[in-house]
């Protein structure tokens, strides 16, 4: 008795492995102009972070160099693209240092994109453009740090009555936010609109 086995020669087709969900746009990311408060003013510089320095140096040559080169060291770091959108009651808010404007009104967001979630990781665990996470057992008034910020394990914040900050990590995202003489729901709400985009 001979048994015929039937072949096909054809190559079964391969498994589709799924694609990573595309990311926002950083300019996308940070805090747009619908969400800012009542009263304030979106800066010149706002948008990609190349124009936000160049406003810099030319008000401030000595915090626009301060933060080009924390800038560069964020890029020796993994950082592909940033972009950075101010909203102030005053426009001398616009070049100032992230949350030292006096009496005046404003909301700073940077967003930061990094080549990997790891790289992204890292530099929130050190900081970024001056702004380090506390240490996990550091207690201050005002200050939180991980699942208590609402913003997930790599977040932080610190608020007092004249300034409010966050950072945190989404992906390959991070994110860091200055309110200047805000209220708490301000900051809530902005928080809360900006960490809805980050993927």
């Amino acid at each position: 008795m001979l048994l015929v086995a039937c072949q096909s020669n054809a190559t079964p087709a391969p498994t589709p492995t799924p694609s990573p969900s595309p990311h926002i746009a950083v300019t996308a990311a940070v805090l747009q102009k619908v969400e800012a408060p009542a009263g304030l003013t979106a800066c010149p510089a706002s948008g990609p972070i190349a124009a936000y320095l160049l406003s810099l140096q030319t008000a401030d040559p000595a915090l626009g160099s301060r933060m080009a080169d924390r800038w560069q060291q964020l890029r020796a770091k993994g950082a592909v693209d940033g972009a950075v959108s101010i909203f102030a009651a005053d426009k001398s808010a616009c070049t100032a240092e992230l949350g030292v404007t006096a009496k005046i009104k404003s909301a700073a967001n940077i967003v930061v994109v990094f080549a990997d979630d790891g790289q992204a990781e890292r530099v929130w665990g050190s900081g970024i453009f001056g702004f380090v996470p506390p240490a996990p057992d550091q207690i201050a008034p005002g200050l939180s740090r991980g699942p208590g910020t609402g913003r997930g394990v790599s977040s932080w914040t610190y608020t007092r009555p004249s300034v409010q900050l966050a950072c945190w990590r989404r992906s390959v995202l991070v994110s860091l936010l200055v309110l200047s003489n805000l209220d708490s729901a301000a900051f809530k709400a902005i928080t809360s609109a900006i960490d809805a985009r980050l993927n």
